[in-house]
């Protein structure tokens, strides 16, 4: 079975304490395509057009926020591939969201 994630990824992490910020921010990421791997963690294929879209939609939203930290990492293929999964893999529910 080939892989939801194929081709260079992008990974999302944050962290904020506004409830209110933070639904914006994974509503923002689910309407960008990306998947919910953890609570604060999305991941989704990356093109270049993406990657730009995330970031400039981010710092929009994030703009006078303050003690928020969000992080953007790209992940090679053989990087995910790699990954050690403690726990259940991934598992897609109904809504979309993929759990441990």
């Amino acid at each position: 079975m080939k892989s939801r994630f194929s081709g260079e990824l992008i990974l999302v992490i944050y962290d904020i304490t506004d409830d209110s910020l933070r639904l914006r921010v994974s509503n923002f990421l689910k309407s960008k395509g990306l998947i919910r791997v953890q609570k604060s963690a999305f991941l989704g294929r990356a093109t270049k057009s993406l990657r730009t879209e995330v970031e400039a939609g981010l710092r929009r939203l994030l703009k006078n926020a303050s003690n928020v930290n969000v992080q953007i990492y790209p992940i090679p293929p053989s990087s995910f591939h790699r990954r050690v999964v403690i726990g259940s893999n991934f598992e897609e529910e109904e809504s979309g969201v993929l759990v441990f």
